[in-house]
Formats: C-alpha cells, sequence, structure tokens
C-alpha cells in the first residue's frame, strides 16, 4: 500500500492515526481496537467491514 496514502488516514470513528499491518493487510486503529481490511491496496474504512480486535500491547 502507498507510504504517502498511510500516513494521511485516519480512524473513521476517533479519527486517530491507522496503522497499517502488512502482515494481516489491515489498517489497525490502537484506540478502538479496530482492523479495517485493506482490499487490492484499497484501505476499506467502513466501520461494518471492521473486525474487534483483542487487546494488543506495545505492537
Amino acid at each position: 500500500m502507498n507510504k504517502r496514502l498511510q500516513t494521511l488516514l485516519v480512524c473513521p470513528k476517533c479519527k486517530a492515526k491507522l496503522e497499517y499491518q502488512a502482515a494481516n493487510k489491515e489498517m489497525f486503529c490502537r484506540h478502538d481496537q479496530l482492523a479495517f481490511p485493506v482490499r487490492k491496496n484499497v484501505p476499506v474504512l467502513l466501520e461494518m467491514d471492521a473486525r474487534k480486535t483483542e487487546a494488543r500491547n506495545n505492537q
């Protein structure tokens, strides 16, 4: 996924910065613990498509 795009994206729910996790092809919000899928190099930033994750410590 484009590095410049990664720096511009924020969580649609809380507006916190998102982290790209290449291994899972997801954009992750630490604040809300939501993982948004990236499909064909396009982030899908819809809450209904996000998956709730367990708390992650210092990743």
